[in-house]
């Protein structure tokens, strides 16, 4: 069989123990999926959505109840953002439990992490562009947050939201991040992240002397195995589209008036939990960016796996990161889990 443009994507050979899904968890792949979806069903949006404050809401509303299958549209876009964002965290993580960060992966390493803040930036203008009562209190209190950043605070702020408040220039400018800013960024540096897993030398594994197994499996497995579980994902996806609807709410008549729920989107749920604990810059600001900068120094200041034990999960070389990854993962998620727990009815 010739190997088409897509086999041509892929080596012509990778080893087969680091080609099974327990081992991947194939979130990276499920990741290039979930973005081409996101990115479908938000071109067919763009054809009825209105960024402007008078009718962001009511555009939305009509696409979800007017529109044929306009419903299943949004539902689709919604639900794959989101689970891109866990994929894409999934994803991270494996590489750090495998050790998969060292040399010479460390420069992928931190396109990864920078195409993650991305999508969690990507999620949030979406998040705003619903302009309703249910994201009100994200687009102050999340804006307000710049005004919190000593010396930079204002200028930043007047950037972001163009304005006194949160109004027509910051819906325009979410607007044009969202669809191609953001978008631009997050192919540019997909791409480049892609280049460079090819230029590494594909998936983490030992050198070839110190293999226990050598078998290997073919580009043209790879991609069916790929293409098999696209379809299982493509399924499970357009049946929890269909029988979970995304979320809605009234559109927001005034800004400064009161209402909507005081809630973050579930993946910033973390910090809103803290900023009840008092200073919203070191709180709300200076935490999150600490949590960044330790990610990012990983594989620069802590020892890199070694070698012989590449390819498998926790290798004892790297279990300094492993551990520092796992107590930043349980305080996000612990954060998280408190904060829903205690706005749940």
């Amino acid at each position: 069989m010739r190997p088409s443009f897509f086999h041509h994507l892929h080596p012509p050979t990778i080893p087969a123990l680091q080609a099974r899904l327990r081992y991947t968890l194939g979130a990276g792949g499920l990741a290039i999926f979930l973005t081409l979806v996101t990115g479908l069903t938000g071109a067919l949006e763009m054809f009825f959505y209105v960024p402007t404050p008078e009718q962001a809401g009511l555009s939305i509303q009509q696409l979800t109840f007017l529109v044929p299958f306009g419903w299943l549209v949004r539902n689709l876009h919604y639900w794959s953002a989101q689970l891109l964002v866990i994929a894409s965290i999934l994803h991270l993580l494996r590489v750090v439990f495998t050790g998969a960060y060292g040399r010479p992966r460390r420069f992928n390493y931190l396109l990864g992490l920078g195409l993650l803040v991305l999508l969690l930036l990507f999620d949030f203008t979406g998040y705003g562009l619903r302009w309703d009562e249910g994201v009100r209190w994200a687009l102050v209190t999340g804006t307000n947050l710049v005004r919190s950043v000593p010396l930079l605070g204002e200028p930043l702020y007047a950037l972001i939201v163009g304005g006194e408040q949160p109004g027509a220039a910051m819906l325009t400018r979410f607007y044009a991040w969202h669809i191609f800013g953001l978008t631009l960024l997050v192919l540019i540096l997909g791409i480049w992240h892609l280049f460079r897993i090819r230029r590494d030398g594909g998936i983490a594994v030992p050198p070839p002397e110190l293999r226990n197994n050598h078998e290997r499996i073919t580009r043209f497995e790879l991609v069916r195995r790929e293409v098999l579980a696209m379809l299982i994902g493509g399924a499970a996806l357009l049946l929890f589209a269909i029988f979970v609807p995304a979320p809605l709410a009234a559109p927001i008549t005034e800004m400064n008036a009161a209402g909507g729920e005081p809630r973050a989107p579930w993946f910033f749920l973390w910090v809103q939990q803290m900023l009840a604990w008092g200073s919203p810059f070191f709180f709300g600001v200076a935490i999150p960016l600490g949590i960044l900068l330790i990610l990012v120094l990983i594989p620069y200041i802590l020892p890199n796996p070694k070698r012989a034990e590449l390819g498998r999960w926790f290798p004892p070389s790297g279990r300094a990161a492993q551990i520092i990854t796992v107590a930043l993962t349980l305080l996000i998620i612990g954060l998280t889990l408190a904060k829903a727990l205690v706005e749940s009815p």
